[in-house]
């Protein structure tokens, strides 16, 4: 996949669809894409200055991890 800041989200879909295996379900698909969405998300929202403190992180991933 390539990463640069000059790709378009059209062409970051296509890259993350065609780097699927060729029995890859829609499913498989519908994931890669949400993770593609939630990643660059995550990326805008710490650019933006939006984190977590570690201590606070660890306190919400307490939860889901033993």
């Amino acid at each position: 996949m390539r990463h640069t800041d000059r790709m378009t989200s059209r062409e970051e879909i296509l890259d993350a669809l065609k780097s699927l295996p060729d029995g890859a379900s829609v499913e498989e698909a519908m994931e890669r894409l949400l993770l593609l969405y939630k990643v660059k998300r995550g990326i805008a929202q710490a650019d933006a200055g939006e984190l977590v403190p570690e201590e606070e992180a660890r306190r919400r991933m307490a939860r889901w991890l033993p």
